[in-house]
């Protein structure tokens, strides 16, 4: 039974990404470091693993202590090998502050989770993961290429993810392959914890701008992070795979 490593575990998109793995038949750690969501998101998604099996463990990805932790029962979870891991795991910058009365503590932070979270979690589960020959899926955004105003922080996590992917290719080649999937939108209030769910906050206009029809939802980026794990993409490394609806290829204009 494969097992992968799942960050940012209790809610959002690596919420639906620990779903899909879970119903594909992995066994999944599921790491979050809001411990509350963490026992609710496993509480729902453990009948789900009937066939595989899931396992929490409390971890900001930011403090390389509690990584190595975190990677270490992931280890024993496989036995000493890890076939996937998912970072997930990240902070947005929701007060969109102005550039001049952003505090360096809140730029570090968004920085120390989004991008060294990541890099942390790699670097600790690269020996799992060579004895596998197992891949990595980051997840970005495509903040990384286009922002609104007052988001630095975030983009420039975010595009940091994007570049520490294919350097991160180069480097574990060829025994472990690392691809980056960059979301749109995504609405993920059906993964927030139950007791704080809030209806979607979405409007038919939300959804109408996008060629597709709808806003994305966690399992559309689930899907693709399955597949970047499987080895039905094994020529695949070092990329970056937008998921979007269609809106980055859409021209705007204001009226």
């Amino acid at each position: 039974m494969p097992t992968a490593i799942v960050t940012g575990a209790a809610q959002g998109i690596g919420r639906g990404v620990a779903r899909r793995l879970l119903a594909d038949g992995w066994q999944v750690l599921l790491a979050d470091a809001d411990a509350d969501a963490l026992a609710d998101a496993l509480d729902e998604l453990g009948p789900v693993g009937a066939a595989g099996a899931a396992v929490g463990a409390v971890c900001d990805v930011a403090d390389e202590a509690q990584v190595r932790t975190m990677v270490a029962r992931a280890l024993a979870l496989g036995e000493g090998g890890i076939d996937g891991v998912v970072t997930s795991a990240g902070l947005a910058d929701p007060g969109r502050t102005p550039l001049v009365d952003l505090p360096v503590e809140r730029w570090q932070r968004v920085l120390d989770v989004n991008l060294t979270g990541t890099m942390l979690t790699v670097k600790h589960a690269v020996a799992g993961l060579r004895v596998q020959g197992g891949s990595v899926v980051t997840v970005a955004s495509v903040r990384a290429h286009q922002s609104d105003p007052d988001t630095e922080a975030y983009a420039a996590s975010k595009g940091g993810v994007v570049a520490l992917t294919h350097a991160l290719a180069i480097s574990l080649a060829p025994e472990v392959r690392v691809n980056c999937i960059s979301p749109g939108w995504i609405d993920t209030s059906a993964t927030k914890a139950r007791d704080r769910r809030d209806p979607s906050p979405l409007s038919e206009a939300d959804h109408r701008q996008h060629p597709v029809g709808r806003a994305g939802v966690p399992a559309d980026v689930a899907a693709l992070a399955a597949w970047l794990l499987s080895a039905e993409s094994a020529f695949m490394t070092g990329q970056e795979l937008t998921t979007d609806g269609g809106m980055a290829v859409q021209l705007h204009y204001l009226d």
